[in-house]
């Protein structure tokens, strides 16, 4: 479909069916009692235009949960992806974001975000660092990679905050070991901040929010 559609039928279509189908994988682990979660607070953004989302990042499932509620978002994506047998045709259809060049990265983002799209963009560019017990660890070191964007498209950022209360998934959990049942999270909006002159200041406060959103967890000086 990617080679035979346009990108202007392409891509919204590939966006909606990679949330349709996030959606209907937490929709069948709701039911069988393995998940209890609550992404309300997302459907705001829904029908918003031209916005950078950035939420902390505690686990692998974070995408999965934003991206469920959000037909029109587009993905930072590994370029590894791209070349999946099984998930490269959906990322290219969808018109997602290869992350493997920087100045491309930020080049397409922007250019989708000017479409009218909306980017999902993990500010640690990794999962957070594991924390002690079953409390949502505290953010890594960011990257100023999304503030740039932002800049670049003249578009807000908002603020995502994920919290979980299972360590499953997070950095550092055995790929094999079971979880402890049933998975519990929940996703709530931050602050909104909108582009200004330097890169490092947006970065800062977005960080500085992220941070205080999780009052259990310690806290870092922001350069």
């Amino acid at each position: 479909m990617h080679r035979l559609l346009p990108a202007s039928v392409g891509r919204p279509l590939g966006q909606w069916g990679i949330s349709r189908g996030f959606r209907l994988f937490l929709g069948a682990m709701r039911l069988t009692g393995a998940l209890r979660c609550d992404l309300s607070a997302l459907d705001a953004l829904r029908d918003e235009h031209g916005l950078v989302i950035t939420p902390n990042h505690p686990s692998m499932l974070d995408a999965v949960l934003v991206t469920s509620r959000l037909p029109r978002v587009v993905c930072i994506t590994k370029a590894s992806l791209w070349d999946n047998l099984l998930l490269g045709g959906g990322v290219r259809l969808a018109g997602y974001v290869r992350n493997d060049a920087t100045q491309r990265m930020i080049r397409d983002a922007a250019a989708a975000l000017r479409e009218g799209r909306q980017l999902l963009i993990f500010p640690e560019a990794t999962r957070s660092p594991p924390g002690a017990g079953p409390a949502t660890p505290a953010p890594g070191p960011f990257s100023r990679s999304f503030a740039v964007i932002a800049q670049r498209a003249g578009v807000p950022v908002q603020t995502v905050v994920i919290e979980t209360e299972t360590p499953y998934l997070c950095k550092g959990w055995p790929p094999l070991r079971r979880p402890p049942l049933p998975l519990r999270c929940r996703v709530r909006l931050g602050p909104r901040f909108l582009p200004g002159e330097r890169a490092k200041e947006l970065s800062g406060a977005v960080e500085c929010s992220l941070r205080a959103a999780l009052p259990g967890a310690p806290r870092q000086d922001v350069a």
